[in-house]
């Protein structure tokens, strides 16, 4: 090779270099593209064969100049047989957390397959399998499971901050933004609809009601709230809590009867109560907790040593805790140390989503469990089966991590709007309930849920200040069993049952 060619060639590779250096961004990953897969199904409900198609895909949300900002997992059911969207109503369902996936209402309760279990809601050996949902909301209307920012396999885009979508009101303006873009996509706007969350995906679906009807004008038929808490007040108990929480008693009231539900369920009372009818046993102790307990709490120091020692042998009897211990913390079970103390002699703890199962810790002393036992029995068998369904069934390939449960997104969570007050959307729901006042509300309670106590619900309810005229646009219903009422068969019958009816009797 000559001196020039030499030069010419090397001129070349500089150009080519240089042009690489100008070259555009190399493309986003494959999981910030939209992709979908669509496969066909048939799944029998209530004794009628209904065909259907599954949707397992990505919606990408941009700025309006074009920006990507994230990347929405979602997968959805339609009904084939569907002659006119208009008269077919659609439900979008998530869970809470925050930082939880839609896989316990997807694989759960709602949709047509569901995960394994016995009757009693208990596992069987891992991993987890799949069997249809002959108690699926699919006969009734179209369903589609949205995955928030951070879990599933939903992902803000490269170069965004994931944590701008752990925060309370753009994680409702976010999945608001998917919810928009569905109905225009697949010409929903027509259709009768529906918001179905759990536990904070509850709260969620109270602010997105609001949220949607100012931003959209897009106005909902109803809401299915599971294991609902709009109220966080009910729920913020002063241990290891700042110090304006401080003296909230509102929690140790209205925690009780579940309490009790708890004691009796696992035999810990005594044999006049132990005997009794759930329900009317609880109506008793409600009594107790709104009327005498309350009053006890409010008195502080001031009550009367009689007083006092009178209302701790109720609690006592109620609870299923020795009379000492409930004297040790001067009337006022936390939560965490109900579920260490209840079985403590046994050498087990109770689950807080679900006070049926029991789990061994190491040590038997101690305020609080080393884990949740209700999780423990759910967690891996419904991951193995999500991540074996996407590939076999939805035929949806991805290299992500799917995640049911992140703690990174729990732990990150900004509740900027609510600084130094209690969480609270009750009021959002209200006004958005008067201001459309054909929405109608179904709330499910588990007797035996110890994250959202039914009677925490009720108090929400009954201070929400609905006018009179709406008070029939509320319903509520109650399982026998915990926060995922629907692990266990008997409440997974009556749930159906329930949703059914009210999506229904709501379009």
């Amino acid at each position: 090779m000559t001196e020039e060619a030499e030069a010419k060639g090397q001129d070349a590779a500089e150009e080519t270099a240089d042009k690489k250096d100008k070259s555009p961004e190399t493309p986003p990953p494959p999981h910030h593209e939209e992709i979908s897969t669509e496969t066909s199904h048939s799944v029998t409900i209530d004794g009628v064969d209904v065909e259907y198609t599954a949707t397992a895909g990505r919606l990408v949300l941009t700025e309006e100049e074009g920006k990507k900002k994230a990347s929405f997992f979602f997968v959805s059911y339609t009904r084939d047989d569907v002659e006119n969207l208009d008269d077919r109503p659609i439900v979008f369902a998530f869970n809470g957390g925050p930082g939880s996936s839609s896989v316990w209402l997807h694989l759960g309760a709602l949709g047509p397959r569901r995960v394994l279990m016995d009757a009693e809601g208990m596992p069987y050996k891992p991993p987890g399998r799949l069997v249809d949902n002959e108690h699926s909301l699919l006969d009734a209307a179209d369903l589609v499971f949205i995955d928030p920012v951070g879990t599933g396999f939903s992902r803000a885009i490269p170069n965004e901050e994931a944590k701008d979508f752990h925060h309370f009101k753009k994680d409702i303006e976010a999945v608001g933004e998917f919810i928009r873009l569905y109905l225009t996509r697949h010409k929903r706007w027509g259709s009768p609809k529906f918001l179905a969350g759990e536990s904070y995906g509850t709260t969620r679906s109270a602010g997105l009601a609001g949220h949607l009807y100012n931003r959209h004008g897009i106005v909902f038929n109803g809401l299915l709230l599971i294991s609902s808490i709009l109220n966080f007040q009910t729920a913020a108990f002063d241990r290891n809590t700042g110090t304006f929480l401080r003296g909230n008693d509102l929690p140790y009231v209205v925690f009780l009867p579940t309490y009790a539900a708890t004691a009796w369920y696992h035999g810990k009372l005594g044999a006049k109560d132990q005997g009794r009818d759930l329900r009317e046993f609880l109506d008793e102790v409600e009594q107790f907790a709104a009327n005498e307990y309350t009053l006890a709490l409010f008195e502080g120091s001031a009550i009367s040593p009689e007083r006092f020692r009178r209302v701790a042998k109720k609690l006592s009897r109620y609870t299923g805790l020795s009379e000492a211990y409930v004297t040790r913390y001067d009337l006022r079970i936390e939560i965490l140390r109900f579920c260490k103390e209840l079985l403590r002699d046994e050498g087990k703890t109770v689950g807080r989503i679900d006070s049926r199962y029991t789990g061994i810790d190491r040590f038997r002393d101690g305020d609080a469990f080393e884990s949740d036992p209700s999780m423990d029995a759910t967690m891996g068998i419904y991951t193995s089966a999500l991540n074996a369904y996407m590939h076999d069934e939805l035929e949806y390939e991805s290299d992500l991590p799917y995640e049911i449960l992140s703690s990174e997104t729990w732990q990150n969570w900004d509740y900027e709007d609510f600084k130094n007050a209690f969480v609270d959307v009750s009021e959002t729901l209200r006004n958005t309930m008067t201001r459309n006042r054909h929405m109608k509300v179904f709330i499910a309670n588990g007797y035996l849920d110890l994250a959202t106590p039914y009677y925490a619900t009720e108090y929400t309810f009954n201070h929400l200040g609905l006018d009179a005229s709406l008070h029939d646009n509320v319903a509520m219903e109650y399982y026998d069993a915990g926060h995922m009422m629907y692990v266990h068969i008997p409440s997974l019958e009556k749930l159906a049952e329930d949703m059914r009816s009210f999506v229904r009797g709501s379009s």
